[in-house]
């Protein structure tokens, strides 16, 4: 892995004082209310698109930081270190398959949230479909006027700041996956419809609601990209997010939790001495130092080969991120797990950053596919590869 540069160096330094300053002083509220205004999630993306943190994974020609994979990684990987919701505001939630959408709709869609005017949600999980995607069963028939759209979402992230959601839509009933597109729908539009919110054991603040589509007709130009390509695009967007807001954001919760377990058992003292004087502490952190270097090694490794190109197949970089996706998550809830220990019965009451941390880091592991599902994607790599370890290999 090669060392990162002196204007990475830089963008790292100005990722972690903003979030020193700007989001670390949020947290507190965030458990309680269950939630964050618009007005202040409106100050923070305003204040991350002065400092340059906003919609990194946005090319410079449509207005974006236009960082490699490697430096949206570094960014993540700060962000990680608070609360989702936080994150999610302050490095944008701009998606890339965005950008493969016609002159018409980068302008209406694309341009106005990497400006932070519009806020987009990505609608895929169903009732019956989670891990398999490939088994939504939301419905868009062709019109004479151009679409109609029936079916249901759930666990749709951020739902209620946005006003348009990617949609993923069987097309091509009994092709699976390949009959798939995708559609970009306005929360305006009549036959929408905000159902439940469901309240998850962590990510206190994030949003999770329900979307029922009442037959809505959309215009011919909903379509974004090709027809019945939806599950490939998904691929591609969903794998990007994996590394940086699932792998990397993984990483820097284990970092902060670590600097925390550090801080706590230099100064909580019990029979006469530290508690970090005490082998077995001791030890949960050393592990926990091994293992999040392990974890990071990886993470940065997938991320510069897919910036080099590596010549690697897509089966393999989907098979990277998986690994990446896998190990970075099941770290964080072991590194999670330690920390508990060690604060003991002061970190099992609501007013601890740690308990918190604790219920986030169970859900890593099932947000964007189950660590079963992306062990699955490993292996399949495993048995077609000739390489000696086909993951991450330079």
């Amino acid at each position: 892995m090669n060392p990162i540069s002196q204007s990475q160096r830089e963008l790292v330094e100005r990722a972690r004082l903003f979030v020193k300053k700007e989001l670390l002083p949020l947290e507190a509220g965030l458990e309680t209310e269950r939630g964050l205004s618009l007005g202040v999630s409106n100050t923070i993306v305003e204040k991350a698109r002065v400092a340059g943190l906003f919609a990194g994974n946005i090319g410079k020609q449509f207005g974006g930081q236009g960082f490699s994979t490697v430096e949206n990684i570094l960014l993540q990987e700060q962000l990680g270190a608070t609360k989702e919701i936080l994150a999610r505001r302050a490095g944008g939630n701009v998606y890339e398959c965005l950008a493969s959408g016609s002159g018409e709709q980068i302008e209406r869609y694309l341009l106005p949230s990497v400006r932070g005017e519009r806020f987009c949600g990505l609608a895929v999980s169903e009732p019956e479909a989670g891990s398999d995607a490939a088994a939504i069963r939301t419905r868009v028939e062709k019109t004479t006027n151009g679409w109609r759209l029936s079916g249901t979402k759930h666990f749709t992230s951020d739902a209620e700041f946005c006003d348009f959601f990617i949609v993923a839509a069987v097309t091509e009933p009994g092709l699976g996956a390949r009959g798939i597109s995708l559609f970009l729908v306005d929360r305006d539009l009549p036959g929408f419809e905000l159902g439940k919110t469901f309240h998850m054991m962590g990510f206190r603040g994030t949003s999770h609601r329900e979307l029922l589509f009442h037959d809505i007709e959309l215009p011919p130009g909903a379509l974004l990209g090709e027809l019945n390509n939806g599950f490939r695009m998904l691929g591609d967007t969903l794998g990007k997010a994996r590394l940086a807001k699932v792998g990397a954001r993984a990483v820097g919760k284990c970092q902060r939790l670590l600097h925390l377990m550090k801080q706590h058992a230099t100064n909580r003292r019990q029979f006469g001495k530290t508690i970090g004087e005490f082998g077995p502490v001791r030890q949960m952190i050393a592990d926990s130092a091994i293992e999040i270097a392990a974890a990071r090694a990886l993470l940065m490794q997938t991320a510069v080969n897919i910036d080099a190109a590596a010549g690697a197949t897509d089966r393999a970089i989907r098979a990277d991120i998986s690994a990446v996706k896998v190990f970075t998550t099941e770290t964080l809830g072991r590194v999670a797990d330690r920390a508990l220990q060690i604060f003991g019965g002061s970190g099992c009451h609501e007013d601890s950053l740690v308990e918190s941390f604790y219920r986030d880091a169970r859900l890593y592991r099932i947000i964007d596919g189950t660590s079963e599902i992306h062990r699955d994607i490993v292996a399949q790599n495993v048995y077609k590869s000739d390489l000696p370890c086909p993951v991450a290999f330079q």
